[in-house]
């Protein structure tokens, strides 16, 4: 049996005022139609939003969200609108239930969290979140291990090359102190001494096996 907290509410709860939230995903897009379809719908204050809907950080959006009260409708024209994939939309959805307040698209009547047919839609949504977080982290683990054994470096790169690993050794030997080295080569001191601890100066190659990679 599906859980999901848009399954608890046993009564509907009463309307309060509709709040249209409109988003374009750039700056030459216009918001015209969806101002336009809100208010014919009844929303008496809008949130109008320029950002990319993958992008988490949207302003408006979470204003809207902080000043919802109980009762209230988020109303959006399309359901794209709100969210770009399954799990952002069943976050936010979740997040504006979590203030007792609705959620409505217009397109789309079974997205409508005041009936028990949309809350029951959202619910397997919910489900189908889970399903994409998992197969995101499986494609991004199957990505890694590729990588790795394909030899790739994970994380950031070094900042500093084996050779300059390898001068800096050769320096410090020469009597060179650890504040110059490390405004040169533009690493800290406690870097510099890490690296001039090993001794073996024969060759570039000797300094690849026994300098330790600087902690990033």
């Amino acid at each position: 049996m599906i859980k999901s907290p848009f399954l608890k509410a046993k009564k509907v709860w009463n309307v309060g005022q509709k709040i249209g939230y409109a988003r374009v995903s750039t700056v030459g897009q216009t918001l015209d139609i969806q101002v336009k379809n809100l208010k014919e719908f009844g929303c008496r204050k809008i949130y109008r939003e320029k950002v990319s809907g993958a992008d988490v950080e949207r302003p408006q959006l979470q204003k809207l969200i902080a000043a919802l009260n109980e009762g209230d409708v988020v109303v959006v024209t399309r359901i794209d609108r709100l969210a770009r994939s399954t799990f952002n939309l069943f976050s936010i959805v979740k997040d504006i239930t979590n203030k007792k307040a609705q959620f409505h698209s217009i397109a789309e009547p079974w997205a409508d969290t005041s009936t028990s047919a949309g809350r029951l839609m959202l619910a397997v949504l919910g489900g189908l979140a889970d399903v994409e977080r998992d197969l995101i982290k499986i494609r991004t683990s199957e990505g890694r291990m590729r990588a790795i054994q394909q030899g790739k470096r994970m994380g950031r790169p070094p900042r500093i090359t084996e050779n300059q690993k390898y001068e800096i050794v050769t320096k410090r030997k020469n009597g060179a102190s650890l504040k110059s080295l490390a405004a040169a080569y533009g690493i800290s001191e406690s870097a510099a001494s890490r690296i001039a601890r090993y001794q073996d100066t024969s060759s570039p190659i000797s300094s690849r096996q026994n300098i330790v990679m600087i902690e990033q």
